[in-house]
């Protein structure tokens, strides 16, 4: 749905590294974060990388205790203002939503991920939108009209592929 205006060029370009992280363990979890925070820094031709976690993070606000965790992880090894970790789960919820808002489906996906940005592309990025403020507006009221029954049918054929 075009969430990230960001996203297309940089996924038909191949730069986005996927990893699928099987480990259950939150320090084991953390070690591939910090594994692929190097792997970015070593890997120019890598824009972002996708950081998958099929098990292990399936409640929503363990989830969100080891989001916390990964962002002090992030400051802790010097990568503040190189790297953002953005985050995306089955059941994502912000804050004051209820849980069928349709709006929750921007951030929701087939599996736990934390999604690693490098902070000098997103800026670059939206230096060429105009309105970039908008963006989150704009994609709550896309879900919204898409409906929660189309929202969840987007996020049930991300999960049969």
């Amino acid at each position: 749905m075009n969430f990230c205006p960001f996203a297309k060029p940089v996924v038909n370009a191949g730069r986005v590294d996927y990893k699928v992280i099987n480990e259950r363990g939150v320090e084991q979890a953390l070690m591939a974060l910090s594994d692929q925070l190097s792997y970015l820094v070593n890997n120019d031709h890598v824009e972002t990388s996708l950081l998958i976690y099929p098990q292990g993070l399936e409640s929503f606000d363990d989830y969100l205790d080891f989001a916390a965790i990964a962002d002090d992880l992030l400051l802790e090894e010097g990568y503040e203002g190189v790297f953002q970790i953005a985050t995306f789960h089955p059941d994502y919820c912000f804050e004051g939503q209820q849980q069928d808002d349709a709006s929750n489906y921007t951030n929701r996906s087939p599996y736990p991920i934390l999604h690693i940005l490098r902070e000098a592309s997103i800026e670059a990025a939206l230096e060429s939108v105009s309105s970039p403020d908008k963006i989150p507006s704009r994609n709550i009221e896309l879900a919204r009209a898409k409906g929660l029954e189309g929202m969840q049918a987007l996020l049930t054929a991300c999960q049969s592929t």
